[in-house]
This record gives structure tokens, C-alpha cells and sequence, in this order.
């Protein structure tokens, strides 16, 4: 808590869009950012949010990187700017104790804690057919994703969300989170609750080579592995004849119309689908190779001259 009549300060570590929504609710809310923390864009990452860095350049705001949050200059520079708080809004590294020891600290968290804590919480949500998730404001602490929770916020999943459709929910629901809570948390008087970590489950982070699809899996399954990873994210993915393919767009068919076929890639009536190991099927309208569209045509040439015609090797997501 502040004196009356002076802006609390807060040092902000952030990335995403969660980080640029969260900066703009302190600002709006007549928090001095003193310093903002933020990370170099990955060449390597398809960079489809919004920028913090671009943000604080609009408002003034100083701005650091640090590929390491352990560094003693960020400790010195965290300390300089003499905050009264300190948030994290999907900043990627965790901070360490000496950070976190500066002021108190609250992370914003893309999941209900305590489901789904860790690396990648809306990906993993929708991996695992969850029919709910939001936004979860915590107290930081040594230990990821939990700290006692301050707010939360639910949003739905439906059942053809992919993860690009929930984060945006997510997103929403974490700037309305922080706006909703902000004024008791700056006035000291934020309610607290246990973060149960009993409940719930640690999850690690993707890579692309987790969207590798195992067609002998349920449709289920296969369908909820392709929502979790549709571009904007790498995709789930396959090989015909050591060539791979991408789901782009994908859509589970109700009904076992597949029974009897092998699993795999297929072409029925002139369109695309994948067969699954319980007889169900996706129908495929976007099938691509790197970034060019595969016609049905294409892919019937392709199983044609495949030996093997599919890799239904299992990697487990």
C-alpha cells in the first residue's frame, strides 16, 4: 500500500498479449511503471501478438532485456526503480528469490489455478479436452504458479475452440481480472485464497515436435491435439513418404463412417480426411505442406507411391 495522494510505483516484467492488455490495465489504473521488462522476439517464432516493447515506447515507459533474470544488473536496476509492486504478464523466465525479495509480486497466470500450472497452460488446456480455463492472478513465489491466489476469471471452451481462440478469451480475461482486483490490491486489502496444489497438474513446455499426430489415437483425441496446435501454432502434423504435412484445418465428422479403414490419410468422395483408430474421422479442409495447400489430388498421388503410406509412429503429446 501507498500514501494517499501518490501514484504506486511497479516494476513489470511482460511479454505477449496478456503483458500489453496487463500494462495498459496499470496504466489505466494511475500505476507509475517505473521500468518494464520484456524479452527479444525469437527469429525462430512466428510472432502473431502484440509488443510490449512497442507499447512502452508509446507511453515513455523504460524498458529493459535481460536473457537472464539472475543477472545483477537487472537486481540493481529492479531495486534503482524503488517499486511498491511488481507483476509478471507472461514473462517467460522465472524470477529469482533476490527479484522477487524487491517488492511484493503477482503473476498473471493463463489457466484456473491450480489446473493447468506451468509452461503453456492454454495449449495444454485444450489438449486435454478441458471445457473451461481463464486468467489467475497469484501472489509470486519461489515455486511456479504457486502463490495464493488474488482473482480469477473463467471463460468457456468449446468444442471446436482451438488454442488461438481460447488465448484471446484468455487474454480478455486476465485484463479483467486485473482491472476488477487492482484497486483493493493497491490499497492493500486484496482478498487471498489457498492455491490447493493437490488439485490439479504441472505442465512443461511444447515444441513442434509434440503436434506429431499418432492416427491409431481416438478421433478425440487427434482432434483436440490438432485444436491445441492449429496455426498460429506450429500445427499438428504428418508423414506421407517422408514428406510432412500440416493440419490447418480440421473438423471431427460424428459417427464411426471410417470403421474397417486403416488409420491414416485418406481421400473419400474427393475431400481430405484422417481416419483414427476408433473408426471416426477428421474431415480436413486445409491440409498444407510448409506453407502451400494440398489438394486431394495431390495427396492421393502422394499415397499412391507410399510404400508404408503412413508414419503412425506414436509420440506421446
Amino acid at each position: 500500500m501507498t500514501a494517499p495522494g501518490v501514484a504506486p510505483r511497479a516494476v513489470v516484467f511482460a511479454y505477449h498479449d496478456v503483458g500489453v492488455r496487463c500494462l495498459r490495465v496499470l496504466l489505466a489504473g494511475g500505476v507509475d511503471v517505473a521500468l518494464v521488462v520484456t524479452h527479444d522476439d525469437d527469429p525462430a517464432e512466428n510472432i502473431w501478438y502484440g509488443s510490449v516493447r512497442a507499447l512502452c515506447r508509446e507511453h515513455g515507459i523504460a524498458t529493459a532485456v535481460h536473457s537472464d533474470p539472475a543477472e545483477p544488473a537487472l537486481l540493481a536496476a529492479v531495486r534503482a526503480a524503488r517499486p511498491d509492486f511488481l507483476f509478471s504478464f507472461y514473462y517467460r523466465h522465472m524470477l529469482p528469490a533476490a527479484v522477487l525479495a524487491v517488492a511484493p509480486a503477482y503473476n498473471m497466470h493463463g489457466s484456473l489455478l491450480p489446473k493447468f500450472r506451468g509452461r503453456a497452460p492454454v495449449n495444454w488446456a485444450v489438449l486435454h479436452g478441458a471445457d473451461r480455463t481463464g486468467a489467475t492472478l497469484h501472489e509470486m513465489t519461489a515455486r511456479p504458479d504457486a502463490g495464493a491466489i488474488v482473482a480469477q476469471t473463467a471463460v468457456p471452451i468449446l468444442p471446436d475452440d482451438t488454442a488461438f481462440e481460447v488465448f484471446a478469451k484468455v487474454t480478455v480475461a486476465a485484463e479483467q481480472t486485473l482491472w476488477g482486483v487492482l484497486p483493493a490490491l493497491l490499497a492493500g486489502d486484496a482478498p487471498r485464497r489457498d492455491n490447493d496444489l493437490r488439485q490439479g497438474s504441472y505442465f512443461g513446455g511444447r515444441t513442434p515436435a509434440d503436434g506429431r499426430i499418432d492416427w491409431r489415437a481416438d478421433a478425440q483425441t487427434v482432434y483436440n491435439l490438432h485444436r491445441a496446435v492449429a496455426p498460429p501454432y506450429p500445427g499438428a502434423h504428418t508423414e506421407v513418404d517422408g514428406v510432412s504435412l500440416t493440419l490447418a484445418r480440421a473438423r471431427l465428422v460424428p459417427g464411426c463412417l471410417a470403421c474397417g479403414m486403416a488409420p491414416g490419410l485418406a481421400v473419400l468422395d474427393g475431400r481430405i480426411v484422417g481416419v483414427c483408430g476408433d473408426g471416426r474421422m477428421l474431415a480436413i479442409s486445409s491440409l498444407l505442406h510448409g506453407a502451400t495447400e494440398v489438394s486431394p489430388q495431390q495427396l492421393q498421388t502422394m499415397l499412391a507411391g507410399s510404400a508404408a503410406q503412413i508414419d503412425i509412429t506414436r509420440v506421446h503429446p
